[in-house]
């Protein structure tokens, strides 16, 4: 299973100001990448505070959301609450056909999956702002040591850069 670890961060390595922050600013290139990769795998996985962020499931693609909240249902068919595991996740999407996923945060969601070394890429759009203090892509603390190998870059428009790395434990994979 491809796990793509899809995030927008700015050059001082943060993805938010703070977990109710809205990501309104990553600008149009990110937002449209967002929408082409989570679009062609087909899945998105992401934490409680990231879906109740973006208020609603994104259509096109099954949204997955790992909560501890045995409360929340979901009565759609692209809409899943669950407090299974990284791994049991992506066993149950591969048994519905899936091969990849988008993996969209947050911090603790992106923690569990790197710690089971399940992500397999990872697609990061440095944006030109600094917050100075925020979330960073892995929630502390956080003993991780993944090797990356560069993939490519790409100037998407108004000095945002979209980096692609392949976790190097998942090259002969």
């Amino acid at each position: 299973m491809e796990v793509i670890l899809l995030m927008a961060s700015t050059v001082d390595g943060k993805i938010a100001k703070d977990s109710g922050q809205l990501v309104d600013w990553t600008g149009k290139a990110d937002k449209k990448y967002f929408v082409e990769l989570t679009k062609k795998t087909g899945v998105m996985i992401m934490g409680s505070k990231t879906y109740d962020t973006i208020g609603k499931p994104l259509p096109g693609r099954l949204n997955i959301v790992m909560t501890r909240d045995k409360a929340r249902q979901s009565d759609r068919d692209n809409l899943v609450f669950t407090d299974l595991p990284p791994a049991k996740i992506l066993e149950d999407i591969a048994l519905k056909g899936y091969t990849s996923a988008a993996l969209i945060g947050g911090a603790a969601v992106n923690t569990s999956f790197a710690r089971d070394g399940l992500i397999t890429q990872v697609h990061l759009t440095l944006v030109p702002r600094l917050f100075g203090s925020g979330l960073s892509i892995f929630a502390p603390p956080v003993d991780l040591d993944a090797g990356l190998r560069f993939e490519s870059s790409q100037d998407i428009g108004d000095g945002h850069i979209l980096l692609i790395y392949h976790v190097a434990n998942h090259e002969a994979e």
